[in-house]
């Protein structure tokens, strides 16, 4: 129905013929952001080069100009629930013995699989950065698509029978209600994004015990200006990402982040973040501070960051809104060599904790916003000059005096000498 939303529930009763059906082999491609408007906005009826050539978005198509024609109205489409598919990988690992496999070199022709037991195979699509234009938008999901028809048309020519679901983790529009205030429509908004962002946060385990937890709504590189590298679904949703040459102890701790071909043109990348807890006897206690940044691109392209403004109490964890090599952003990332000079790095809402974790969780968060902001130094300041002014003003009023003698009509006229 136009403008209905599944919810989680009613996601797994449409998916359950997935589940009891013979052949049981189930291909996820996931996407960071989509929705359905993605699928006419960029289709031929907007003069554009339509980007869905493969059979797999060619139904999709189909299915979406049936609903448009037998709908009293077009501008509203049915939609999934973003919390349904957040989490939709984890729920299909849990309704049943799937065989998870993480297509990351996009030929399947040569992988293994057992017809007889259930595959689940997880396909890792190009993201669409938000700060692209829309052509560049238009290409990206053109490339997607053919990633799309290569792995499906691979499992046809190998006689292997197998269902596709294709989804992403948010929506790329939120519509915005036009029926409501505008400071519920603020506070319904905030909702929504915050909404659709959260998600587990990555920790690294010594043992029985967590030593690091890190978070991040958006985790992106950019190599030499022009290759964007997001890899926040990677490192938070299907944690495709090789933790196992982190480090923890009582004074360093490194957070250690390997991907396999982020990109095409990248085979590994790897990401450590270098943290230290020291005792300073100016505040007698304990101190965590991240040092440095190192980004190592195949094995033997080293570059290094001096982090600036990154530290909070032992026993805290640290959080900022914006992190990265920009002059902009409160907790900076400095290139050390040349070769760190030809990466950007962008991390909004961080938050990580390397030291005295509680029960799996993040500690009390020490932010990098101090307490006197630019927009309270800037009010201060104002205030100030202001309170000044009425200062000056009071003190000339009081310094006006009153005549002490005033003239009679009836008498002779009043003298006032020059020295009064």
């Amino acid at each position: 129905h136009e403008g209905q939303v599944v919810s989680a529930q009613e996601l797994m009763v449409l998916l359950q013929p997935l589940f009891t059906q013979n052949s049981r082999n189930l291909v996820l491609f996931l996407q960071d952001r989509l929705s359905i408007d993605d699928f006419t906005y960029f289709s031929e009826s907007y003069g554009n080069e339509n980007p869905f050539q493969n059979q797999v978005n060619k139904l999709l198509m189909n299915l979406l100009q049936e609903i448009l024609q037998s709908s009293p109205s077009s501008l509203v489409l049915p939609a999934v629930d973003c919390k349904a598919t957040r989490y939709l990988l984890s729920v299909l690992q849990e309704s049943g013995d799937w065989k998870l496999t993480n297509v990351t070199n996009l030929n399947i022709s040569q992988l293994e699989m057992n017809a007889s037991n259930p595959n689940l195979l997880v396909v890792q699509l190009q993201p669409l950065a938000s700060d692209l234009k829309e052509i560049s938008t238009l290409e990206a999901i053109a490339e997607n698509d053919k990633i799309i028809g290569r792995v499906t048309m691979d499992l046809q020519e190998r006689g292997i029978h197998f269902s596709v679901i294709y989804t992403a983790v948010k929506p790329s529009r939120i519509s915005r209600r036009t029926d409501v205030v505008a400071e519920l429509r603020r506070q319904l908004m905030a909702a929504e994004e915050e909404d659709s962002l959260s998600y587990p946060p990555l920790n690294v385990t010594t043992g029985n015990y967590t030593c690091i937890l890190f978070y991040a709504s958006n985790f992106s590189l950019k190599a030499n200006s022009s290759v964007l590298i997001d890899l926040t679904n990677a490192t938070f949703l299907t944690q495709t990402v090789d933790i196992s040459a982190s480090e923890c102890s009582d004074s360093n701790t490194t957070l250690s982040l390997k991907y396999t071909k982020p990109v095409n043109g990248i085979s590994s990348l790897e990401i450590r973040f270098l943290m230290t807890n020291k005792f300073y006897e100016g505040s007698a206690r304990k101190w965590s501070t991240l040092e440095s940044v190192e980004i190592v691109q195949d094995g033997d392209k080293f570059a290094k960051f001096n982090v600036s403004g990154i530290s909070a109490p032992a026993e805290y964890s640290f959080h900022c809104q914006l992190v990265g090599t920009s002059n902009l952003y409160p907790a900076r990332l400095v290139p050390s060599n040349n070769e760190a000079k030809n990466w950007d790095v962008f991390i909004s809402k961080l938050q990580i904790q390397g030291f005295n974790i509680i029960n799996n969780q993040f500690s009390y968060a020490s932010d990098c916003t101090g307490f006197f902001t630019p927009a309270i130094w800037m009010g201060l300041v104002t205030s100030i000059i202001l309170l000044w002014i009425l200062t000056y003003g009071i003190h000339m009023i009081m310094q006006l005096t009153t005549n002490s003698r005033f003239d009679d009509p009836k008498g002779p006229a009043l003298s006032v000498p020059q020295t009064e």
